[in-house]
């Protein structure tokens, strides 16, 4: 089993009541293959980056759970089937915190960069 974080962005079209009501029936998915759904956070209406299907707003849902990666293959694939869900992004935990490290590296070593930098020039002119 692993830790999975599940973006989905519903039609802003569907009532904001009825958003945890589906998102659970989708969710019963992974209940049924012994996993467990951890959080679900429902964000609400937000303006999109940029249009899909002509909408410029959706309604945002985060979901954290675990899972095996064949339930979660599956669950992605009712997800596109849906046509209330405009896009869906799926990613294991351990990637994302992952990710986010090697950014945070990159940036230490240019800021260390930097400084290094910036105490080698006054110093070339005090010589």
């Amino acid at each position: 089993m692993h830790q999975y974080e599940l973006m989905v962005i519903l039609d802003p079209e569907i009532d904001e009541r009825t958003v945890a009501p589906s998102l659970d029936k989708f969710l019963n998915v992974i209940r049924n293959d012994g996993g467990t759904v951890d959080k679900v956070d429902i964000w609400g209406r937000r303006r999109l980056a940029y249009e899909i299907k002509k909408k410029s707003e959706g309604i945002y849902a985060v979901v954290d759970f675990t899972a095996e990666p064949a339930t979660t293959k599956e669950l992605d694939r009712q997800l596109n089937l849906s046509e209330a869900v405009m896009r869906t992004k799926v990613l294991r935990a351990e990637e994302a915190i992952a990710q986010v490290a090697a950014v945070a590296k990159a940036q230490e070593e240019r800021a260390a960069k930097k400084a290094a930098a910036a105490a080698k020039a006054p110093a070339k002119k005090d010589a």
